[in-house]
């Protein structure tokens, strides 16, 4: 399951960071970040090729991002009673999400230049609360659950590193994340069997979003689920988009890959 790290400044004005880890099965097909919805001009994100949906979303222009993870749908409807959850976080940089969604459960983290909300969806509830000032970690539970193994063990850590200054400020939590990785039990990266599939690790983003605008980069580990020196420089070259919409690819490109969360199922 995914994981997202968002830290949410005290002072107004300052920026939101978020570093976002996406997991799902590698033959999923996908695309990163891009222009990929003619429908939704300027608006950018991470596709999912099978359902047509995103698995992150941002609109440029109004600072404005959304990443969506799984969470447990305590519904009892069938299969032919919900549609894709892929389309949440395009509505939610869009025209908003509906009250109630006809998807299946997600937790979905929204940041614009304000601060960052995370609306919860169990398939018969949703709730929708402003995070507070601080750093906090988002999976598939209640925020900063300490019942999900990674939140335990990883929180405090990533609160302790902090934010760097200038623009490589993920470094530290990226050192929490390789530390991560020698512990399979509860690392972030991540390859985990679920509901039948072989969940991996396949995509690292970072975003900055506050009154300046957006700033997103992504980078593929070389082994799924695995860590690798890659990352970084992946993240220090790859796609950035601009308040303007403009964006560089000057690294890695917008091209079909293997898809993150299972946003579109």
């Amino acid at each position: 399951m995914c994981t997202v790290v968002v830290h949410v400044p005290v002072t107004p004005g300052q920026p939101v960071r978020l570093l976002a880890v996406r997991d799902e099965d590698r033959d999923r097909p996908w695309r990163r970040l891009g222009p990929w919805w003619p429908e939704r001009p300027g608006i950018l994100g991470v596709r999912d090729e099978r359902a047509g949906g995103a698995w992150l979303a941002v609109d440029p222009d109004a600072s404005r991002l959304a990443v969506l993870l799984n969470r447990e749908d305590l519904s009892d409807r069938g299969d032919d009673q919900v549609v894709s959850r892929g389309a949440i976080p395009l509505e939610a940089v869009g025209d908003g999400i509906p009250e109630h969604p006809t998807t299946r459960g997600f937790n979905l983290v929204e940041v614009d230049a304000d601060g960052a909300h995370l609306m919860e969806w169990d398939g018969l509830t949703a709730r929708r609360s402003r995070l507070a000032p601080g750093t906090h970690m988002v999976a598939h539970h209640a925020v900063d659950d300490p019942g999900t193994p990674r939140i335990a063990r990883w929180l405090e850590e990533f609160r302790s590193a902090g934010i760097a200054e200038g623009p490589e400020w993920w470094m530290p939590w990226l050192g929490v994340v390789e530390r991560s990785t020698l512990d399979p039990a509860a690392s972030v990266l991540r390859r985990d069997a679920h509901d039948g599939h072989v969940l991996e690790s396949l995509l690292v983003c970072t975003a900055t979003v506050g009154p300046a605008g957006v700033e997103v980069r992504e980078a593929i580990p070389a082994t799924p689920g695995t860590w690798d020196d890659g990352l970084i420089e992946g993240l220090r070259s790859g796609i950035r988009s601009s308040p303007e919409g403009a964006s560089d690819r000057s690294s890695t490109g917008a091209t079909s890959g293997r898809s993150g969360e299972s946003a579109a199922q």
